[in-house]
């Protein structure tokens, strides 16, 4: 998981500055009308709404955003939220890469087609419904900063149930566990001290396409570039691995 790793870590960088464009306001404001609509419309009893709104306040959403975005969720306040469905789309990029899109959209239509240019304007091609899902296994994702010790982090994450973890040079550890219990992992890892800034079910690849000629790399990071930036598109997932080098030297 290397390529995507990186590109996670590079994605997260970037999250300050797409704040400050608009797109991240608009991605984390959705998911919490989505997760008010598909709970009750309270944090404390609504894991998927208390982790939405937690990223929200971290990109630095006032908190009268937020509180709106519950309310339209939870029907109290006019809008169209009710018409925002959540979507998975799948896909090809250059190399034979593989792509998973979620997207929260109120039009259909317009999603698959925006979609549709992105991928044939960058060397990919949009596909059916299941044409690389089965390349992916579904995880709940704990991301901890500031590791200092990481046999009291292997110790946290067993007896919160974890499956794994991965752990970079920066003492960022990525916990990964089951769908089911990603609500008690990020308990019991708080609840050891540990600073978790994330927690997130994510698509996490089970095989993966090596990606080294220069040119299919630019395509391709120019293509996940370009799908990211759309309005409806929540997350993209791909199975790529890349050098570190071959990126950097793509993104420039």
């Amino acid at each position: 998981m290397a390529g995507h790793s990186k590109w996670a870590n590079i994605k997260r960088q970037k999250a300050v500055v797409d704040a400050k464009k608009g797109k991240t306001f608009t991605q984390l404001s959705r998911a919490i009308i989505v997760a008010a609509r598909n709970g009750i419309p309270d944090p404390a009893g609504n894991f998927q709404l208390r982790t939405a709104i937690e990223k929200a306040k971290a990109a630095g959403i006032p908190n009268e955003n937020i509180e709106r975005a519950i309310a339209k969720g939870a029907g109290t306040l006019e809008s169209n939220a009710s018409q925002l469905e959540a979507i998975r789309y799948e896909g090809y990029g250059p190399g034979g890469v593989a792509i998973l899109i979620e997207a929260l959209t109120d039009n259909r239509n317009r999603t698959a087609a925006e979609l549709r240019t992105a991928f044939g304007k960058n060397g990919g091609n949009l596909g059916e419904t299941g044409c690389v899902s089965w390349m992916f296994d579904q995880k709940g994702v704990c991301t901890v900063e500031n590791v200092e010790d990481e046999e009291q982090l292997l110790e946290a994450s067993l007896e919160g149930g974890a499956e794994s973890y991965e752990i970079t040079p920066e003492k960022t550890a990525e916990v990964f566990t089951t769908v089911t219990n990603l609500e008690n992992l990020t308990r019991v890892l708080k609840e050891k001290g540990f600073q978790v800034t994330d927690a997130e079910w994510r698509w996490i690849p089970n095989n993966s396409v090596e990606v080294s000629d220069p040119q299919q790399a630019r395509s391709l990071l120019k293509l996940i570039e370009t799908l990211e930036d759309l309005d409806d598109v929540q997350n993209v997932t791909t199975n790529f691995e890349m050098s570190e080098q071959l990126m950097t030297a793509s993104m420039t």
